[in-house]
């Protein structure tokens, strides 16, 4: 047992308040993960009898609001103001059509499922990214540089994962490589666990998998820290542990020594250091995904989900010196900027689906394609496209979801849905029961009141 060496005064257990002191500062014995481990498991749902097909789910989230015409819902015949410059090209799917800068994905289409009539009803980034996270409408709609709080502060899907599927050997829900943020780093609210608190927020795992040499601080003891340091803390941590009274170990100080052992997991087992470890990856397979921050991000998630982990979310990240500050905000220069962004996202989206395919993965792990809302039917001034949360394309691969389809449809001009509308509550209620979770699955807010995962309903004709 590790002692500390001190002249303080012997508290009645034995310890010093020096030592008492140093546990506190310990944490998790020293280690430098996040708070969000912290009884992360107290009060969890954990739903029983899971039936769905998909073990985990990975959400491709365009930050921006990738245009429906150019990507999944191209309008050939509507007037040249509407069509814009791009033509569509021909999918795997005889009579459905796509953008001419998804040509990889285009082949892949009978593994897709798009929904051509999604809904926010709000024009708004920050807000309408909110309802399409939580399933939950903003107050106000249309609010931009929204923050954080009350009253929207509904958890985000990635907390709502962490309540009823809570991870094992690693957290239930990861994000990466950034938040989703506004231009000045104004985090969009939605994206923590609001009112279930901070416990249950995803694991947010801030970084760039494409630079050299890449790895996540936290996962391995600091330089200074041995090996016999490290265990002598972990020493110490489990003597002050035995000697609480009994009275003090309640509920939370057991699942507080629950989120010990898994820091401690995450620290030391092999498991994690070895999800992280790209290296580990063929090269060829790497340049498959692009040698991009976003392609290497969404590669790591492939490793994730293949380690345990139940949801990860990969947030596009700025694409540098590119227009429009290297988002999908295309308000000029719409046509250039998707020239510069879309070769991206089709080889990692491709290869993401490839590479499931090829490891028996696809089955079992569902894909969502989304953004937060999408561009205006007619092209503006600047040559660019305009917010619109009228009506837009999401797309889903994999986990039990019937590919080859096409459900919805938006009008002549993609401005307004014509048949199959999706609101985020569907989309919500959908991934649930691709998961195996019902998605009235109750679980409890601060004050103990009961709350459904979601109020939306399970897309039927797709599953």
């Amino acid at each position: 047992m590790l002692s500390i060496h001190d002249e303080g005064t012997v508290l009645c257990d034995g310890l010093t308040r020096r030592e008492w002191l140093r546990v506190g500062a310990l944490g998790v014995a020293g280690l430098t993960l996040p708070a969000l481990l912290r009884a992360r498991q107290a009060e969890a749902a954990v739903t029983p009898g899971r039936t769905g097909k998909a073990k985990g789910c990975i959400v491709l989230f365009f930050l921006g609001g990738p245009p429906q015409h150019e990507t999944w819902d191209p309008k050939p015949n509507a007037p040249a103001e509407v069509r814009g410059d791009l033509k569509p090209i021909a999918s795997s799917v005889p009579g459905v059509q796509v953008g001419e800068l998804m040509p990889r994905t285009a082949r892949l289409l009978d593994k897709i499922c798009v929904l051509r009539g999604v809904t926010t009803d709000d024009n708004a980034h920050s807000s309408s990214g909110y309802y399409m996270t939580t399933g939950y409408p903003h107050q106000p709609v249309g609010a931009e540089n929204a923050r954080p709080g009350a009253p929207n502060d509904w958890p985000c899907l990635g907390a709502l994962v962490n309540r009823v599927l809570p991870g094992g050997g690693l957290p239930a829900a990861v994000t990466l490589p950034e938040q989703s943020a506004n231009d000045g780093n104004l985090a969009w609210p939605g994206q923590d666990a609001g009112f279930l608190g901070r416990a249950a927020d995803p694991w947010l795992v801030t970084c760039d998998p494409s630079a050299p040499g890449f790895h996540i601080d936290g996962l391995a003891l600091p330089a200074e820290v041995s090996a016999t340091r490290f265990e002598g803390r972990r020493s110490l941590v489990q003597q002050v542990n035995r000697d609480l009274d009994a009275l003090a170990r309640s509920d939370r100080a057991a699942v507080f020594d629950a989120q010990q052992q898994r820091a401690l997991d995450l620290v030391t087992g092999a498991q994690t250091r070895r999800a992280f470890n790209l290296h580990e990856e063929p090269l060829a397979l790497r340049e498959r995904y692009g040698p991009t921050k976003f392609g290497q991000s969404v590669l790591l998630a492939r490793r994730l989900i293949e380690a345990g982990v139940s949801l990860v979310r990969v947030n596009w990240s700025r694409v540098p010196k590119a227009v429009n500050n290297g988002h999908w905000d295309t308000h000029s220069q719409n046509t250039n900027g998707l020239k510069q962004l879309m070769p991206i996202m089709d080889q990692a989206y491709s290869a993401l689906l490839e590479d499931l395919a090829q490891r028996g993965l696809l089955d079992e792990t569902l894909v969502v394609w989304t953004g937060e809302f999408g561009r205006t039917p007619k092209i503006n001034g600047a040559a660019g496209r305009d917010h619109w949360g009228r009506v837009f394309s999401v797309a889903l691969a994999g986990g039990g979801v019937k590919g080859g389809t096409v459900h919805g449809a938006s009008d002549s001009i993609a401005a307004y849905p014509k048949d199959g509308r999706v609101t985020p509550p569907d989309l919500l209620a959908t991934i649930f029961h691709c998961l195996g979770v019902r998605p009235d699955t109750e679980i409890r807010d601060s004050q103990g009141r009961p709350i459904p995962l979601t109020r939306g309903g399970v897309i039927r004709q797709i599953v």
